[in-house]
């Protein structure tokens, strides 16, 4: 079997530590998922734990370079395994979620943490120091404000795009967002579980915080709001352009194989340089088709599936289940 294409990823990144001003960092890494560090008065928050403890150590020595304070809270944009299953390498950390964010891992957590890693082995170095899931200790409906001494960190479940729970993190004095995989800069968003009726919605409530420095899900950090906006109308055009292609696909009768053939061949020029790409167009194919038939809630990706639609849609072969073309 011919695995994915991220199975072929193995270049290391070079991480990035970028100051987005007095306490406040973005640590990124060329496309591999991002963290966001909010330094207070008493304590450190840190913007999604990374994929495992081992990881999450690269993230706190980052952090030890700019201050000695302990590692206080947790902020988990959403339930994906590559940003959550590190949290136990932050001991006594509270874990903030929203509410929808904590059903989706009651729901499919254990499902998406297995296929996360057959997927993407790369991004989940140190898998065996992973203790299991990750729990939230601290769950919030809507929007919750956090003190951190002196500074206020809002806490806002903003609405489903990548995810249903989609939680970014905005500081109001500063004027800085930290907005998780609800926006991406020069990597492909992955739609594998996404809400892309709401997503535009979305990007428009993030837009309304009015943020001069943003932290996307992936991609380098934005400190200008010129390149704010590029990310935001980049991942408006990306999801738009494809759910467009669905939906004119399920509406004249198309197959999801044909449907996947016309979405690459029209969104790989313009998109095919963004990271990911080859990687996660099967998945969001799947997803958008599914939605354009009228699925309002993610089909749960296994170990199982993933493989599947990965033959299917990459290679040809036929599908063992028949849910995969539902």
């Amino acid at each position: 079997m011919s695995g994915f294409a991220s199975t072929k990823d193995l270049a290391e990144k070079t991480v990035s530590f970028d100051e987005l001003g007095p306490g406040l960092y973005g640590y990124t890494a060329e496309g591999d998922p991002n963290s966001g560090i909010v330094v207070g008065d008493e304590g450190v928050l840190v913007v999604d734990a990374q994929a495992t403890p081992r990881m999450a150590q690269e993230v706190i020595a980052r952090i030890r370079t700019v201050t000695g304070l302990p590692v206080t809270h947790i902020v988990l944009s959403h339930y994906h395994a590559v940003r959550v299953l590190g949290a136990s390498g932050y001991p006594g950390a509270a874990i903030i979620a929203s509410d929808v964010t904590r059903e989706l891992i009651v729901e499919r957590g254990q499902q998406d943490m297995e296929s996360e890693i057959e997927r993407f082995p790369r991004l989940f170095r140190g898998k065996e120091s992973i203790p299991g899931l990750t729990w939230p200790h601290v769950v919030f409906h809507k929007k919750m404000t956090l003190w951190m001494g002196s500074r206020e960190v809002q806490i806002i479940h903003v609405g489903r795009s990548h995810t249903a729970g989609d939680t970014v993190v905005w500081l109001p004095k500063e004027k800085v967002c930290f907005a998780g995989d609800v926006v991406e800069f020069g990597a492909t968003p992955y739609c594998g579980d996404a809400h892309f009726t709401d997503w535009p919605a979305t990007l428009a409530a993030v837009r309304a915080l009015g943020a001069e420095k943003l932290v996307p899900g992936r991609g380098r950090s934005l400190v200008t709001k010129a390149e704010i906006e590029e990310g935001l109308a980049g991942t408006a055009s990306f999801t738009s352009d494809l759910f467009a292609i669905a939906r004119a696909g399920v509406a004249k009768g198309a197959t999801l194989k044909q449907v996947y053939d016309e979405a690459m061949g029209a969104m790989r020029p313009k998109y095919g340089q963004w990271v990911i790409f080859e990687h996660c167009m099967p998945f969001n194919v799947s997803r958008a088709y599914d939605e354009a038939k009228g699925l309002d809630r993610p089909r749960i990706w296994t170990a199982e599936r993933d493989v599947e639609m990965w033959q299917s849609l990459e290679h040809g072969t036929a599908m063992k289940s028949a849910e995969i073309a539902r």
